[in-house]
């Protein structure tokens, strides 16, 4: 009686491992400060409007000529992957760290040359200061954004962000070079699916 006792809480106590571990777990949660920006179709979108979304966010610039392109092409990949897993209910969020220049004719512009495989799923931002988005970026991403002072380009983070359902940015990854698509995807489906429980 006593080993069927304990050979049923050791069953027991696998199973509980073993839920645990297809559960999400967030190298750390930073907090993303309120914002309400303009889309790609000239419409506003808050912080509020993408509460209860998982999101993949990104800076990127339409003139940029060096990791913006593959960044684009990455994450236009990683929705291809994503839509070939079934994955659906997620955001992908570029802000740009260009906004003088970059408006949303623009940026609707810009998305179209990377035949995404679906846009409905894309956000591009614009419609603020460069020094609002720099300090977005970095409080609420820990990466920089400045001017280069020797051309017209800016400096900017090359990771994709995983943001929860709470706004909270729980992961990173490399954007530019050795995306890691499978953790992404993998992560993605389990963020999504915690937040369905």
């Amino acid at each position: 009686m006593r080993k069927k006792v304990l050979f049923s809480a050791m069953l027991t106590g696998l199973l509980f491992v073993a839920a645990c571990s297809s559960g999400f777990k967030p190298d750390h949660e930073y907090s993303i400060q309120p914002f309400e920006y303009t889309n790609q179709d000239g419409d506003t979108v808050s912080l509020d409007d993408l509460n209860g979304e998982v999101w993949l966010a990104q800076f990127i610039f339409t003139n940029c000529t060096s990791i913006c392109p593959p960044m684009m092409m990455n994450m236009a990949d990683l929705q291809g992957k994503l839509d070939k897993e079934g994955v659906e209910d997620y955001k992908i969020v570029s802000f740009s760290v260009d906004p003088d220049h970059d408006t949303p004719e623009k940026l609707k512009q810009y998305l179209e040359q990377f035949g995404v495989p679906d846009e409905s799923k894309w956000i591009m931002l614009t419609g603020y200061k460069m020094s609002e988005i720099n300090k977005l970026s970095v409080d609420s991403f820990k990466m920089p954004v400045f001017d280069d002072p020797n051309s017209n380009q800016v400096i900017h983070g090359s990771r994709f962000g995983l943001v929860n359902q709470d706004g909270k940015v729980v992961k990173t990854y490399s954007g530019a070079n050795d995306v890691p698509y499978d953790q992404i995807v993998k992560d993605m489906k389990a963020l999504i699916k915690q937040g369905a429980e």
